[in-house]
Protein backbone atom coordinates (compact mmCIF):
# COMPACT_ATOMS: atom_id res chain seq x y z
CA UNK A 1 0.00 0.00 0.00
CA UNK A 2 1.46 3.41 -0.70
CA UNK A 3 1.34 6.82 1.11
CA UNK A 4 1.84 10.03 -0.07
CA UNK A 5 5.47 10.30 1.25
CA UNK A 6 5.97 7.60 -2.03
CA UNK A 7 7.16 8.92 -5.14
CA UNK A 8 5.93 7.12 -8.62
CA UNK A 9 8.17 6.58 -11.10
CA UNK A 10 7.80 7.05 -15.00
CA UNK A 11 7.89 2.84 -15.13
CA UNK A 12 5.59 2.80 -12.58
CA UNK A 13 7.55 1.64 -9.35
CA UNK A 14 7.29 2.60 -6.26
CA UNK A 15 10.29 4.81 -4.58
CA UNK A 16 11.04 6.10 -0.97
CA UNK A 17 10.65 9.34 -0.08
CA UNK A 18 13.86 11.08 0.64
CA UNK A 19 12.35 12.66 3.63
CA UNK A 20 11.80 9.28 5.20
CA UNK A 21 13.31 8.36 8.13
CA UNK A 22 14.56 4.91 7.27
CA UNK A 23 16.49 5.88 4.64
CA UNK A 24 20.00 5.34 6.10
CA UNK A 25 18.49 1.47 7.03
CA UNK A 26 18.05 0.87 3.53
CA UNK A 27 21.26 2.31 2.10
CA UNK A 28 23.47 -0.19 5.33
CA UNK A 29 21.34 -2.48 3.58
CA UNK A 30 22.31 -2.00 0.78
CA UNK A 31 25.64 -1.26 0.94
CA UNK A 32 25.68 -4.88 3.23
CA UNK A 33 24.27 -6.25 0.45
CA UNK A 34 26.84 -4.96 -2.36
CA UNK A 35 29.75 -6.28 -0.23
CA UNK A 36 28.41 -9.25 -0.25
CA UNK A 37 28.11 -9.55 -4.03
CA UNK A 38 31.48 -8.29 -3.90
CA UNK A 39 32.99 -11.32 -1.89
CA UNK A 40 30.72 -13.66 -3.66
CA UNK A 41 32.37 -12.28 -6.90
CA UNK A 42 36.08 -12.45 -6.12
CA UNK A 43 35.30 -16.04 -4.55
CA UNK A 44 33.72 -16.96 -7.86
CA UNK A 45 37.05 -15.23 -9.68
CA UNK A 46 39.73 -17.44 -7.28
CA UNK A 47 37.57 -20.21 -8.15
CA UNK A 48 37.94 -19.91 -12.09
CA UNK A 49 41.61 -18.76 -11.78
CA UNK A 50 41.97 -22.24 -9.63
CA UNK A 51 40.30 -23.85 -12.22
CA UNK A 52 42.27 -22.84 -15.08
CA UNK A 53 45.63 -23.71 -13.47
CA UNK A 54 44.46 -27.30 -12.79
CA UNK A 55 42.91 -27.43 -15.75
CA UNK A 56 46.57 -26.31 -17.29
CA UNK A 57 47.95 -28.47 -14.82
CA UNK A 58 45.53 -31.48 -16.26
CA UNK A 59 46.40 -30.77 -19.95
CA UNK A 60 50.38 -30.95 -19.18
CA UNK A 61 49.96 -34.06 -17.44
CA UNK A 62 48.06 -35.59 -20.44
CA UNK A 63 50.59 -34.17 -23.01
CA UNK A 64 53.55 -35.55 -20.97
CA UNK A 65 51.86 -38.96 -20.56
CA UNK A 66 51.38 -39.36 -24.53
CA UNK A 67 55.03 -37.84 -24.84
CA UNK A 68 56.17 -40.48 -22.49
CA UNK A 69 54.60 -43.16 -24.75
CA UNK A 70 56.02 -42.43 -27.63
CA UNK A 71 59.61 -41.71 -26.61
CA UNK A 72 59.69 -45.35 -24.59
CA UNK A 73 58.62 -47.27 -27.89
CA UNK A 74 62.02 -45.48 -29.04
CA UNK A 75 63.72 -46.84 -26.67
CA UNK A 76 63.50 -50.92 -27.71
CA UNK A 77 64.87 -49.08 -31.15
CA UNK A 78 67.69 -47.86 -29.65
CA UNK A 79 68.82 -50.74 -28.05
CA UNK A 80 68.55 -53.32 -31.22
CA UNK A 81 70.83 -50.54 -32.76
CA UNK A 82 73.40 -50.33 -30.12
CA UNK A 83 73.51 -54.28 -29.94
CA UNK A 84 73.86 -54.53 -33.80
CA UNK A 85 77.13 -51.99 -33.26
CA UNK A 86 78.20 -54.99 -30.51
CA UNK A 87 78.27 -57.70 -32.85
CA UNK A 88 81.23 -56.96 -35.59
CA UNK A 89 81.22 -59.56 -38.78
CA UNK A 90 84.47 -59.29 -40.60
CA UNK A 91 83.66 -56.73 -43.09
CA UNK A 92 80.61 -54.67 -42.95
CA UNK A 93 82.29 -50.99 -42.58
CA UNK A 94 79.64 -49.12 -44.89
CA UNK A 95 76.68 -51.44 -42.71
CA UNK A 96 78.15 -50.26 -39.58
CA UNK A 97 78.42 -46.64 -40.81
CA UNK A 98 75.02 -46.48 -41.48
CA UNK A 99 73.59 -48.47 -38.10
CA UNK A 100 76.08 -45.53 -36.03
CA UNK A 101 74.49 -42.81 -38.33
CA UNK A 102 70.74 -44.04 -37.59
CA UNK A 103 71.67 -44.53 -33.85
CA UNK A 104 73.04 -40.66 -33.54
CA UNK A 105 70.00 -39.69 -35.02
CA UNK A 106 67.61 -41.34 -33.13
CA UNK A 107 69.96 -40.13 -29.88
CA UNK A 108 69.54 -36.51 -31.24
CA UNK A 109 65.44 -36.95 -31.80
CA UNK A 110 65.92 -37.82 -27.80
CA UNK A 111 68.01 -35.32 -26.78
CA UNK A 112 65.53 -32.66 -28.10
CA UNK A 113 63.30 -34.08 -26.26
CA UNK A 114 64.93 -34.01 -23.14
CA UNK A 115 65.93 -37.46 -22.91
CA UNK A 116 68.94 -38.42 -21.22
CA UNK A 117 71.33 -42.14 -20.27
CA UNK A 118 71.27 -42.64 -16.87
CA UNK A 119 75.14 -43.16 -16.09
CA UNK A 120 75.39 -46.26 -13.98
CA UNK A 121 78.00 -48.55 -14.89
CA UNK A 122 80.74 -48.50 -12.09
CA UNK A 123 78.90 -46.98 -9.95
CA UNK A 124 76.98 -48.21 -6.65
CA UNK A 125 73.85 -50.27 -7.36
CA UNK A 126 70.80 -47.83 -6.98
CA UNK A 127 66.99 -49.28 -7.43
CA UNK A 128 65.78 -45.80 -8.08
CA UNK A 129 67.28 -45.73 -11.24
CA UNK A 130 68.35 -49.53 -11.94
CA UNK A 131 66.90 -52.87 -12.38
CA UNK A 132 69.35 -55.50 -11.10
CA UNK A 133 68.42 -58.51 -13.57
CA UNK A 134 71.63 -60.58 -12.32
CA UNK A 135 74.72 -60.63 -10.25
CA UNK A 136 78.43 -61.13 -11.46
CA UNK A 137 81.61 -62.18 -9.49
CA UNK A 138 82.75 -59.16 -7.71
CA UNK A 139 86.96 -58.49 -9.30
CA UNK A 140 89.28 -58.91 -6.35
CA UNK A 141 88.83 -55.56 -4.26
CA UNK A 142 85.76 -54.32 -5.69
CA UNK A 143 82.90 -53.63 -3.34
CA UNK A 144 79.35 -55.30 -3.45
CA UNK A 145 76.40 -53.85 -5.57
CA UNK A 146 78.42 -51.80 -7.82
CA UNK A 147 77.01 -51.99 -11.58
CA UNK A 148 79.43 -53.99 -13.52
CA UNK A 149 77.38 -54.27 -17.27
CA UNK A 150 74.53 -52.94 -18.20
CA UNK A 151 72.01 -54.92 -20.19
CA UNK A 152 69.93 -52.07 -21.41
CA UNK A 153 70.54 -48.36 -20.82
CA UNK A 154 67.85 -46.44 -18.50
CA UNK A 155 66.72 -42.93 -19.71
CA UNK A 156 65.12 -39.91 -17.63
CA UNK A 157 63.25 -37.28 -19.32
CA UNK A 158 63.61 -34.32 -17.37
CA UNK A 159 63.61 -35.20 -13.48
CA UNK A 160 61.88 -38.54 -13.94
CA UNK A 161 62.90 -41.56 -14.67
CA UNK A 162 61.34 -43.05 -18.48
CA UNK A 163 62.94 -46.29 -17.82
CA UNK A 164 65.78 -47.85 -15.49
CA UNK A 165 68.34 -49.20 -16.48
CA UNK A 166 68.89 -53.39 -16.67
CA UNK A 167 72.01 -54.14 -15.02
CA UNK A 168 74.48 -56.93 -13.63
CA UNK A 169 75.89 -56.28 -10.25
CA UNK A 170 78.95 -57.31 -8.27
CA UNK A 171 78.70 -59.78 -5.61
CA UNK A 172 80.85 -61.21 -3.41
CA UNK A 173 81.42 -65.04 -2.73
Amino acid sequence: MMNDNDLITEAGEATIDPSGGDLRTQLDVANAKADDNYQKFLLAMADFENYKKRMQRDIESIVTGHRRKLLERFLPVMDNLERALQFDPSGGEKLRGGIEQTLRGFEAVLASEGVKAIDVKDKPFDPRVAEAIGTMPAPDGMDDDIVLEVAEKGYTIGDELLRPAKVLVSKNA
